[in-house]
This record gives C-alpha cells, sequence and structure tokens, in this order.
C-alpha cells in the first residue's frame, strides 16, 4: 500500500449546531466576511488552485502557500472520483499510491481530516470539483468547517459530464443550496461561487454570465446569503471590465436586495505561453483586469500552466505577481470608459434577451431543462449530450468575442445585427475547414500575441521545463 496508512471509516457529519459552533471557534473569518471586507477596503482578494491526495502532504501545501504567499482565501481541489461519487475508486487509489489522484478525496479523508486542514491555516478554505450530484461531499464540506463551495446544477453539470441529465444536477444542487439556507437561518453563511467559467474556450460574456443569472437565482431562493459569481478572462479588455461591472447591475436587477454578490475573475484558462517571462505577463495582465473590473476575488494562474499542474513554487510565485495589481501606485492606469460602457450594454442587453423568458417560467428548475432541450439556453463546446452546443463563437478583429452563430438563442434582430458587423469578415460558418482554422487562431489568441502561436518557433524557458520535471 506504498506505505500509506489508510484513512479511518468517517462517522457521520455531526449536527448542524456542533459544526456552527466549531466554525464560531476556529478563530478565523468565514470566506464571506473575508469577501466582504476585501471589497470594502476596495483590494482584489487572492486566491490560489490546489490539491493533491494525501493528508500530509495537502497540509503542507496549504502552509507552505499561506506562508509564503498570504492569500485571502485557500482551495481544496477535489480528485476526479469524488466528484462523480466514486468514493470507492478514491479510496483504493489513495491506499495504493496518492500522487495518482488529482485532487484532494475529502470524503474519503473525513470530515476530521478537513477540520485538520482548516485548522492548519488561519484563512478560510474553499472547496472547488465539478461534480453534478455533490450532496455528500457538501455535507463533509460544512462538517468540516469550510465556508466556501463552487459549482451549480448546471455549471458543474454540462461542461463536464456526457451523461448526467439536467434534472438530476439541477436537483442535486437545489439540496446544496437548501442546507446553505438552513445554515444561513442559523448565523452561519457560506459562501456559494457560481462557476460562470463554464467549458473556459470561447464563452461568449453574456453566456457566462447568463448561466450564473440562473443559477443565482435558484440558489437564492432557497436561501443562500452570498453568491460570487466567476466568470473567466476572455481576452479583451474593455469587454472582460464590462463584464465584470455588469455582475453587480445583474445582481441589482435580478436577485434580493439582502444577498452580498461578489464578482469573481478567472484569470485566462486558455492555452497559456510556455515561455516564463510571457506567461507572467498574462498573469499579471489578468490581476490588473481583476482590480479596474472591480473583482473581489482572483483565481490566480502561474508560469507553468503550459506544462501541467504547477508546484509549490509556481503557485507562491503567481500569487506574488498577481498580488502587485493591489499597489497604490497603479491609480494612474486608465482604459477607454466609451468603449466599457458600450460593451457594457451590449453584455446587459444580451443577458437579459436569454435569461428573462426562462425567469417567467412557473417553475425555474424545469424553465432552465426546457430552455436547453430547445437551444434557448446553450453553452459552447459542451461535452453533454443535453446541450446542443450550437453556439459557434468567435473574435472579432479586435479580439473581443461574439457570436458567429447564436444557435437558438432567444436575440433580438438588433443583437443579431451587432454579432454579424462585429464578425463580417470572419467568413461563411459553413465553410467548415476556414472555421476550424479559424477558431483554432482564436483560441490561440494569447500565444499568437507572445508569439507562440501555430508555426511559431517554442523555445520553453530552459529553467521552467528544468522545474517542471521536478515536481
Amino acid at each position: 500500500m506504498n506505505g500509506v496508512s489508510p484513512p479511518p471509516i468517517p462517522p457521520e457529519p455531526p449536527p448542524l449546531a456542533e459544526t456552527i459552533a466549531y466554525v464560531r471557534g476556529l478563530g478565523k473569518p468565514t470566506a464571506a466576511e473575508v469577501l466582504r471586507a476585501a471589497r470594502d477596503a476596495g483590494r482584489v482578494a487572492l486566491q490560489p488552485r490546489c490539491g493533491v491526495g494525501s493528508h500530509s502532504q495537502m497540509t503542507t501545501l496549504l502552509r507552505d502557500l499561506e506562508r509564503h504567499a498570504r492569500p485571502d482565501i485557500l482551495t481544496l481541489t477535489i480528485d476526479s472520483h469524488t466528484r462523480l461519487r466514486r468514493f470507492d475508486n478514491a479510496r483504493a487509489v489513495l491506499l495504493r499510491n496518492p500522487a495518482e489522484l488529482n485532487g484532494y478525496p475529502l470524503v474519503t479523508h473525513g470530515w476530521p481530516r478537513g477540520r485538520e486542514l482548516n485548522e492548519a491555516v488561519s484563512v478560510p478554505l474553499e472547496v472547488r470539483h465539478g461534480s453534478p450530484d455533490a450532496r455528500r461531499l457538501f455535507e463533509t464540506s460544512v462538517a468540516s468547517g469550510i465556508t466556501s463551495f463552487e459549482g451549480g446544477g448546471i455549471s458543474y453539470n454540462l461542461p463536464y459530464s456526457k451523461a448526467v441529465p439536467l434534472s438530476e444536477s439541477l436537483a442535486a444542487w437545489r439540496d446544496v443550496d437548501a442546507l446553505c439556507g438552513e445554515l444561513a437561518e442559523r448565523g452561519l453563511t457560506i459562501d456559494r461561487e457560481l462557476f460562470g467559467t463554464l467549458t473556459a474556450v470561447l464563452v461568449p460574456p453574456s453566456i457566462s454570465l447568463a448561466i450564473s443569472v440562473l443559477e443565482a437565482v435558484a440558489s437564492t431562493r432557497e436561501g443562500v446569503r452570498c453568491v460570487s459569481v466567476a466568470y473567466p478572462q476572455g481576452g479583451h479588455f474593455e469587454q472582460d471590465v464590462a463584464a465584470l461591472r455588469a455582475i453587480p447591475v445583474l445582481a441589482a436587477r435580478y436577485l434580493p436586495e439582502e444577498v452580498e454578490v461578489h464578482a469573481v475573475l478567472h484569470e485566462f484558462m486558455g492555452l497559456f505561453p510556455k515561455e516564463r517571462s510571457h506567461a507572467e505577463d498574462l498573469i499579471l495582465y489578468g490581476a490588473l483586469l481583476a482590480r479596474l473590473g472591480g473583482a473581489t476575488k482572483l483565481i490566480t494562474k502561474t508560469y507553468l500552466e503550459a506544462y501541467g499542474i504547477p508546484d509549490t513554487r509556481a503557485n507562491i510565485d503567481g500569487l506574488l505577481l498577481a498580488s502587485r495589481a493591489n499597489s497604490p501606485l497603479l491609480d494612474f492606469i486608465s482604459f477607454d470608459e466609451d468603449r466599457v460602457g458600450a460593451e457594457l450594454e451590449w453584455v446587459l442587453e444580451e443577458v437579459a434577451e436569454i435569461v428573462e423568458p426562462v425567469l417567467e417560467a412557473p417553475d425555474l428548475y424545469e424553465g432552465i431543462e426546457s430552455a436547453f432541450e430547445r437551444g434557448r439556453l446553450d453553452i459552447p463546446f459542451s461535452a453533454s449530450r443535453y446541450a446542443r452546443s450550437a453556439i459557434i463563437p468567435r473574435r472579432a478583429p479586435d479580439g473581443a468575442i461574439r457570436y458567429l452563430e447564436s444557435g437558438a438563442l432567444p436575440f433580438s434582430e438588433r443583437t443579431l445585427r451587432r454579432n454579424r458587423e462585429s464578425l463580417a469578415d470572419r467568413g461563411d460558418p459553413s465553410d467548415m475547414g476556414a472555421m476550424v482554422k479559424g477558431l483554432t487562431s482564436d483560441i490561440n489568441h494569447f500565444l499568437n500575441i507572445f508569439g507562440e502561436g501555430a508555426g511559431a518557433p517554442t523555445r520553453p524557458d530552459p529553467e521552467v521545463v528544468e522545474q517542471y520535471r521536478h515536481t
């Protein structure tokens, strides 16, 4: 068993009253309190991605990141077996070789070990995973005293799973949100972060935000009091700033006034440059975008993204670099506010056209399911048979992401015309060869900017390659 002592079979979760008392006695803020403080101070809170299978190594990783990079929130990224509720598989791999797991199997380790992780650091933790049915994982997370939980019935199903019906994932996440509501009534607010990143590839801002609006409305109807809306950096500065600024506007329009809402930016999740200097330029660029867009929190990247899972040192360096965007010396930075205003008007109009017909349905969950069946809701490049994926996004000449094809989305003629005009030089969508070539170039957006795209000579930084070999 590779010298790994088997984790004990976890006991049943304690009563909620005991868990709430435990969180209050931890002596550290909840995720919702950290986010509120960051927003009130006008600074961007920072959070890395991290997760390994071994409990001792996970503990060390969290401590090292806190000691050397001072993040505001730390992450437990969950392994794929747990995400799919294959708990026996997770335990078998953990016993055989924890390094084979692509994250921390929290359910297998159990909530007592989750509390050990919580007590190892002074900042709150968030669970990130990708599960269409996260009920057992959420129960374990709550019992561990973890105060932030990512996901939703749409965003953690359609981008990841092929054959999970929306009705099942929506029902499972309704239970998660209902438990959040019960905790809120008892005085413990769980930050519910929504994964607007979706497939992370050329996601039009209005699709990202529309899905998050629907998940946010569903969660707040179940009693959720703190919602973080995550948006993926697309690559066009003014469009991305406008998308982040749209989040509080949409919250005011569609959510109860008493709900706290935070904008979260995921640094670019597409193909990352290999050269360390280029990767670090992109990391700083994303951090500045978060600041200027008014994001409460930034999910950071590292210079090893192009090579695989980053090591601890790269994660530390990525956090420290991103933290420079909070410097008061950068107040002089400005951009085209008129262009941002135009993009904001555009995205708000598109979101309204997508979500308002769904929100009019007598039953929201049935309305969401029906809209996806008819293509009135959709996401690009989905793995799921329950999404049509009829949307074809393309970059306009300025780099903004538009709709080359919008499928059956309920867009007005004005919206369709604006997208057509923006992409007038992008050719005929029926020319499959040209379209695939164009999409590939669009996906390689930042590689092309740095001269690392197809046909460009690639000379990875020897230091980066050497470090990656030792991860």
